[in-house]
């Protein structure tokens, strides 16, 4: 099932989304579709870093450490 949804884009950015369908052989709704998964998963990915940097049980390891702890 797919939901159907309208955004307005700058002319510049939609120019650029044509060009890309187009050189990828692929529908637009294709690539917005693309783009914005890979947004969320980095969205995902960022939301899980930071709450790791502001958990203060999560311990702070310096690089001299790392490298000792790795034999290097």
């Amino acid at each position: 099932m797919s939901t159907a949804i309208s955004v307005r884009l700058p002319d510049a950015v939609a120019k650029k989304l044509g060009l890309v369908a187009k050189e990828t052989e692929r529908s637009r709704s294709f690539v917005v579709t693309k783009a914005v998964e890979t947004y969320l998963d980095d969205f995902a990915d960022l939301q899980v870093a930071l709450d790791r940097l502001r958990d203060n049980s999560d311990p702070v390891v310096s690089s001299k450490d790392m490298r000792a702890s790795l034999g290097l």
